[in-house]
């Protein structure tokens, strides 16, 4: 089976938490356009507007690949990047998923490296692979007091 599978590693719960808690402290708009992320939560990460506006015309599989290749190639491949696509709506199987999907596997094989991919919304992550998914009805940033768990 590809993607993340259970159980989930506390370190990548911590790392896929972050990037949902980015999110929803960060996108305050209703509607807003999807958008690809490549590297780490919380570290360096390349990002590229996944659904470009309609005056640009449509994107093809292979210009998918090209842009995750080349968001690849600005983060580099230490530590092991993510890939995760931040959009509205719920934690199913949408076509702009399936496109990028194609595309981080696409660039994942050429670079010879695996690519996780998870879809981020405001109230979870959900692997499109093998559809394991975490979701919070609120999430809350974390005291980084002494003790405290960080993420």
């Amino acid at each position: 089976m590809e993607g993340i599978e259970e159980p989930v590693s506390r370190q990548l719960h911590l790392v896929l938490r972050r990037a949902v808690l980015e999110h929803a402290t960060t996108e305050r708009r209703q509607v807003f356009p999807a958008v690809l992320h490549v590297g780490t939560p919380g570290g360096a990460q390349a990002l590229y507007a996944a659904q470009p506006p309609a005056e640009d015309g449509p994107i093809d599989q292979s210009l998918r690949t090209d842009v995750v290749a080349a968001l690849l190639a600005r983060v580099g491949a230490d530590p092991a990047p993510l890939v995760w696509l931040t959009r509205p709506g719920e934690l199913c199987l949408q076509d702009v998923d399936a496109a990028w999907l194609a595309a981080t596997r696409a660039a994942g094989a050429e670079a010879g490296l695996p690519l996780p991919m998870v879809v981020v919304t405001r109230r979870g992550w959900w692997d499109p692979r093998s559809g394991t998914s975490r979701t919070w009805r609120r999430l809350r940033a974390r005291s980084s007091g002494p003790g405290a768990p960080s993420g």
